[in-house]
């Protein structure tokens, strides 16, 4: 759904037939040139809003205002966009290790996004599409944009000035919560991971939703608690080693789960609360602000109470 003022924007607005293969993870299928081999496009949607593109990176932006001022943001984040893929090949082998050294500002701004979930293992890749979502919002910020909002494949980075606020859609509860982010609440990114996305993760989350400061942070947050909601060793789980599905995946070896069984309620409760008590961790040191975890149509939800619009008592 559109972001309109008293509308939700939806975490899955990019219309499904512009989805590229992995927003959330690889960004390397023809790496060896530049771009990889595509042109980044910028065209305006038929409904006005923009939309960027290159290879995998596949977002829809919007920006609130007058029509001069919508439009010089649009055309700031088309020039903001078009160097970005080519700066993301050229440094994919340190995105992808830990410890990595990065020059480019996005991968600067991945690297310090995920660095706070240390010691456990996560590379700057966890966080590359909110990164990507946060520096296209911070170009249409400007003169006569009173609010706007980039969407990378469901990563969302939102840029609000003092008094604006715009309400998302968490997307895998059919619309039905909604949560309302205001300028002064210092929520400006929200993401997803989870087992069935285009990314792989190592929990069986149907998916996890976190706000947090930036798109970033929200990218690797989301990551780690989807990691996290695991029954470890549960003969319904399918896993295998990341690689053989993708032969340079920044997880190597590491069992990615491909498939799960139906759980019973005591397992999904189980898996939940291992989810849950990471994502209030990450609560309580600051680096989220909430977080809405989903499997097999259970829900637990942390930190939304206040935000939710329309919401249920998720527990």
């Amino acid at each position: 759904m559109r972001a309109r003022l008293q509308e939700p924007v939806s975490p899955l607005a990019v219309p499904a037939n512009r989805l590229g293969p992995a927003s959330g993870g690889s960004i390397l299928a023809k790496s060896n040139s530049g771009g990889g081999g595509w042109s980044a496009v910028a065209a305006r949607l038929p409904d006005g809003r923009l939309h960027l593109q290159q290879g995998p990176i596949d977002i829809v932006a919007e920006a609130f205002g007058e029509a001069a001022a919508v439009e010089a943001a649009y055309a700031r984040a088309a020039r903001r966009f078009a160097p970005v893929l080519s700066a993301l090949v050229a440094e994919l082998p340190a995105l992808r290790s830990v410890n990595g050294a990065v020059q480019d500002e996005i991968g600067q701004a991945m690297a310090a996004a995920v660095a706070p979930f240390r010691p456990a293992f996560i590379t700057p890749m966890a966080a590359v599409a909110g990164a990507v979502a946060d520096a296209v919002v911070a170009a249409m910020a400007g003169p006569g944009i009173t609010r706007a909002y980039a969407n990378n494949g469901g990563d969302i980075a939102v840029w609000l000035t003092p008094g604006a606020e715009l309400t998302a859609a968490l997307a895998v509860s059919g619309g039905g919560d909604r949560v309302t982010l205001r300028a002064a609440d210092g929520v400006r990114g929200i993401a997803t991971s989870g087992w069935g996305g285009r990314s792989f993760s190592l929990g069986i989350a149907d998916a996890v939703t976190v706000l947090a400061p930036t798109a970033a942070m929200a990218d690797a947050a989301a990551t780690m608690i989807a990691n996290a909601v695991d029954l470890p060793g549960h003969s319904g789980i399918t896993r295998r080693p990341a690689s053989d599905l993708q032969s340079d995946s920044d997880l190597g070896h590491r069992l990615v789960t491909v498939a799960v069984a139906p759980l019973g309620a005591a397992e999904r409760a189980q898996a939940l609360a291992a989810g849950l008590a990471v994502a209030e961790g990450f609560r309580a040191q600051g680096l989220i602000a909430g977080a809405a975890l989903y499997l097999q149509g259970e829900i637990r939800m942390t930190g939304l109470s206040g935000r939710l619009v329309n919401g249920g008592d998720h527990g």
